[in-house]
């Protein structure tokens, strides 16, 4: 599937006006649909915003019928930050959640993932599979091996997701050589209580596709969530390894080389 064949169009923000379509995507979002907020978020202009988006690739989704003038027609956006590109000294945007040592320490080619978000009109659609194939172009054109970011539950209660998070830590923890850990005092501990029952049954339909999909790709979780007040959510890390991704799935993920943009 093409973008092209279903009269979307997929690139990377090009100018000051990608960006600002993006981050009004990103503000009606997690700003109008899950009450998030922070100190860059313009509410005047409607435009979700923070320190990190100058130096992110913006991958965006366009739907060439909406109206670009009036920053409508960007309806899906994937923010990507290649390790490479990170000032000396400075932080990923997830390491004030997460303790990222681990990856730090593998020495190979990183990319964080973070503000992925689709326009309600368009979510159940093919939206989400061709930001994934965009997605995929960007790693195998710059040799990218390991993928992390946050993906989110809504809510800060974590006793309303108390499964599917003893779920997760029980069966798709990270091995110790790529496991990030959340960091306190926001610290949930995801298998808390063992009692408490971790059936898949009862934990899928209270994960977000996102992670379920990433889930699917043969993605792991961090040690620990963390709960994002500012954002209404509470936070597990995902990591992928593209070099021991399943052969079953690879090529949902990923297209031949020859195919790529």
């Amino acid at each position: 599937m093409t973008a092209e064949a279903t009269g979307f169009e997929l690139r990377l923000a090009a100018d000051a006006r990608d960006l600002r379509a993006a981050q009004r995507l990103r503000y009606e979002v997690f700003v109008g649909e899950m009450g998030s907020d922070g100190p860059l978020v313009d509410h005047g202009e409607r435009l979700e915003c923070d320190a990190f988006d100058a130096i992110c690739d913006h991958l965006l989704l366009i739907d060439r019928r909406r109206d670009p003038g009036l920053l409508e027609d960007v309806v899906g956006v994937y923010r990507l930050l290649p390790g490479n590109r990170l000032p000396a000294g400075q932080p990923f945007y997830s390491e004030h959640e997460f303790d990222l040592s681990a990856l730090h320490r593998s020495g190979r080619p990183l990319l964080e993932l973070g503000r992925s978000c689709v326009h309600r009109d368009y979510r159940g659609g093919p939206s989400m599979m061709l930001l994934w194939n965009g997605l995929a172009n960007y790693v195998l054109a710059r040799g990218i091996e390991l993928m992390f970011g946050t993906a989110s539950f809504p809510g800060t209660d974590p006793a309303q997701i108390a499964v599917p998070l003893a779920y997760l830590h029980r069966n798709h923890l990270a091995p110790p050589e790529l496991r990030a850990i959340a960091r306190p005092p926001e610290r949930v501990e995801m298998d808390g209580d063992p009692a408490r029952t971790a059936d898949r049954r009862a934990a899928m339909p209270m994960t977000p596709a996102l992670i379920k999909a990433y889930l699917r790709l043969g993605g792991f979780v961090g040690d620990g969530a963390w709960i994002d007040m500012a954002f209404n959510t509470i936070d597990v890390l995902l990591v992928m390894d593209t070099a021991n991704m399943s052969v079953r799935h690879r090529d949902f993920y990923t297209r031949r080389q020859g195919e790529a943009e």
